[in-house]
């Protein structure tokens, strides 16, 4: 089905408005002053367009401009807005506007609420607003006062009227005690005494020491080596490296044993 046929009203299309960008706290303050006026005007035709602001334009009276009406809208002229509320707490009331020169040519347009659209003019002129010099400090209020309540955390307390639980979520420990073996794990790991520092040997009396563990024993782990030498693992693994064999696989896989070389040397001197 094809969408209905709407018109346009083009009667105010050729007239010249201005485009303004202007702050959050300003548009509020205007539709709070026109919702005020529509209710205090009251009757059947209240006022649709109440006075919220008026623009002051500053210029030389004096100047010989063969052309005055075209200077006065020249970019750089003084543009200042005052607001029409006097109660408004830390709002700035005046402000500056700042014209542009260049910007892409646009029309504005309304909807009514009976549905009806029209074009309400080109835009001639396009603004952008700051406060006023004479406002600094109150905008600097403001802003404090924003920036404050932003920091500010609003926390409710609710009591629950005859709830059971419902929509409680329990945790349940894992299966297996998976969770209280890590804590246990953790607490052992956290009460491991420190090892002591171990003093290297002479290399010479350390080798002895071993050859006669050797004869005692074929094989031995390096753990056990260490516990019987007490020396630091590092040094006991570099003169290992040079006196055994680690067997990585069979009956004996894991430990060490001493060099065929250095098993001959240690049957001839104990042979009779």
């Amino acid at each position: 089905m094809a969408e209905e046929a709407k018109h346009l009203e083009t009667g105010r299309a050729d007239r010249s408005v201005w485009l303004m960008k202007c702050p959050t706290i300003v548009s509020q303050a205007w539709q709070e002053a026109a919702a005020a006026a529509s209710s205090v005007s009251g009757g059947p035709n209240p006022n649709p367009n109440p006075v919220v602001a008026k623009v002051i334009l500053s210029f030389d009276p004096l100047s010989t401009d063969e052309e005055p009406k075209q200077a006065s809208f020249s970019p750089f002229a003084p543009f200042k807005m005052e607001m029409a509320q006097t109660d408004s707490g830390n709002i700035p009331k005046n402000y500056s506007l700042n014209m542009f020169q260049d910007f892409v040519p646009m029309c504005v347009f309304s909807e009514s609420k009976q549905g009806k659209h029209a074009c309400e003019g080109k835009v001639g002129h396009k603004f952008d607003m700051e406060p006023h010099k004479e406002n600094l400090s109150d905008y600097a209020k403001l802003c404090r006062e924003r920036t404050t309540k932003s920091m500010i955390k609003t926390r409710k307390v609710q009591v629950l009227d005859k709830d059971h639980g419902m929509g409680v979520r329990t945790l349940l420990p894992l299966v297996g005690g998976a969770q209280s073996g890590a804590k246990e794990k953790k607490k052992a790991t956290a009460t491991k005494p420190s090892e002591q520092k171990r003093t290297r040997r002479d290399r010479k009396d350390l080798e002895n020491i071993l050859f006669k563990l050797f004869e005692r024993q074929p094989n031995w782990s390096l753990k056990h080596l260490m516990q019987e030498t007490d020396q630091p693992e590092q040094f006991l693994k570099e003169i290992m490296n040079d006196l055994c064999v680690y067997n990585k696989r069979g009956p004996n896989q894991g430990t060490h044993e001493l060099k065929p070389e250095y098993k001959k040397s240690v049957e001839d001197t104990n042979a009779p």
